[in-house]
């Protein structure tokens, strides 16, 4: 735990917590500046207005040039304001004090600033002031700026605990965060490390809220899972191709040997030269078909990919194959789709390799009787084609496992057949996206690709 503390700081979800944090305190910073500055002018100009207010109430009990009742006035004011939180003076032209609990002196007509050093107050207490003349004589009124500068110094206190307080909560939150998202990466490193040491089966955690990190551990698990497939499939290749080859490979040595001997003899070896060479061939076409998959799966055929039609193909490997068919004892048949407009994006080649394959693997595994039907259907959004026959049909439990290379029902190899022809459908199909689904026809099965569809487009 505490390692995971030390290292939180290196940690990039921290830096950008950080980041963010103090670009969201610069923001409130300068927000608080500017709305300081807006409030303190305010302030001010209130204060001025009380200022200029209490002026012309003053000045007007001069009204009937009686300067006994203003000195009263005056007098009266200063009397009110014994903590002198408001100044008066009424000077005469010589500057003698009339009235007043101040002496204004040298002060500017208009509004001015003065400090005052009084008895009973605090020292360079400041004053906002206001001067004019009243018949002759001078009246200043001025207003303590202790209450302005004491709010105003709550302003600055408030913003100042404000922005330790969210300095805090951001730093705190942005820790908590980050060592939250610092987990959930390192849980995806940890399965990386158990990936890299073979462990396939390990897969990153998920927390279930469909975030950024969910979604991209969602795609490595896919990634992972598809990755722990391919090297099972490898391991099942290679142990079926050790066991698939042995028994050609020791009848084709034995095939030599016996040829040897009876060359040695003088005797004829070219049947045993023609089995040899069959064998050979077998062989080699199964290497052949187990390097065309993986061509197919690496997607280096998708360059070809054109606009084909389904029902096209398919007509075409039932002429192909009907006679075969009736050679055998079966009936092979087929019915079009009526919308021939509509088409998939593939390559023609494999589609009609792949078709070829499930219409052989049909005529090979029924027996005789048995009718084939290909058919091209729509729904929806989908183009479907189906190879479907009422033979033996595949068990439910071995559905999966044709589709594995080197995979075979009979299991004592007696028939003909290397396995690998509905491993390269599986494999043509992925590679056009489309889907294979084995379906159960009592009796008999359908094979039911289903592609992508290409609509024409509009006239």
């Amino acid at each position: 735990m505490m390692e995971a503390w030390a290292r939180l700081p290196r940690s990039t979800p921290f830096r950008l917590a950080l980041t963010f944090a103090f670009l969201f305190m610069l923001a409130f910073v300068l927000s608080g500046a500017i709305v300081y500055q807006m409030m303190s002018a305010d302030l001010a100009e209130q204060l001025d207005e009380s200022i200029k207010e209490t002026y012309s109430v003053v000045a007007a009990t001069y009204s009937d040039s009686d300067l006994k009742e203003l000195v009263e006035t005056v007098q009266s004011h200063s009397m009110r304001n014994p903590k002198k939180e408001q100044l008066f003076s009424l000077t005469d032209a010589a500057g003698n004090r009339l009235a007043g609990n101040f002496t204004a002196a040298g002060l500017p007509d208009g509004f001015s600033l003065f400090g005052a050093e009084m008895p009973g107050i605090p020292p360079d207490t400041e004053y906002r002031a206001y001067s004019g003349s009243v018949g002759g004589n001078t009246l200043t009124i001025a207003f303590s700026l202790s209450e302005t500068d004491e709010l105003e110094t709550i302003m600055l206190m408030s913003f100042g605990w404000a922005t330790l307080i969210i300095t805090g909560l951001a730093v705190a939150g942005g820790a908590l965060l980050a060592s939250r998202v610092q987990r959930r990466l390192d849980g995806i490193a940890a399965t990386m490390v158990d990936v890299s040491h073979g462990r396939l089966d390990t897969r990153i955690p998920l927390t279930g809220n469909g975030d950024d990190i969910d979604i991209v551990s969602s795609q490595v698990n896919a990634a992972l899972d598809r990755l722990s497939s391919l090297v099972d499939g490898m391991k099942q290749v290679s142990t079926n191709i050790a066991h698939d080859l042995k028994t050609p490979l020791n009848r084709l040595q034995m095939i030599l040997e016996g040829a040897a001997d009876k060359a040695a003899q003088d005797q004829d070896v070219s049947d045993d030269l023609a089995d040899a060479r069959a064998e050979g061939y077998q062989i080699n076409e199964t290497f052949d078909a187990l390097l065309r998959i993986a061509q197919i799966e690496a997607g280096a055929r998708k360059a070809r990919f054109t606009d084909v039609d389904l029902d096209e193909i398919l007509q075409i490997i039932a002429e192909i194959y009907t006679d075969v068919a009736e050679d055998d004892g079966k009936v092979l048949s087929s019915r079009q789709l009526k919308e021939a407009a509509d088409r998939i994006h593939g390559d023609r080649e494999l589609l009609t390799q792949m078709f070829a394959n499930l219409v052989e693997n049909a005529l090979r595994h029924c027996p005789s009787g048995t009718t084939i039907k290909l058919s091209v259907t729509r729904q929806g959004d989908r183009v479907l084609a189906s190879v479907a026959d009422n033979g033996p049909g595949i068990p439910t439990d071995e559905r999966e496992r044709v589709f594995q290379r080197l995979y075979r029902l009979d299991h004592s190899r007696s028939t003909p057949g290397s396995g690998l022809g509905l491993s390269l459908v599986r494999a043509i199909a992925d590679l056009h996206g489309a889907s294979i689904t084995l379906e159960d026809c009592r009796p008999g099965l359908a094979v039911v690709v289903s592609f992508p569809l290409v609509r024409s487009p509009a006239p």
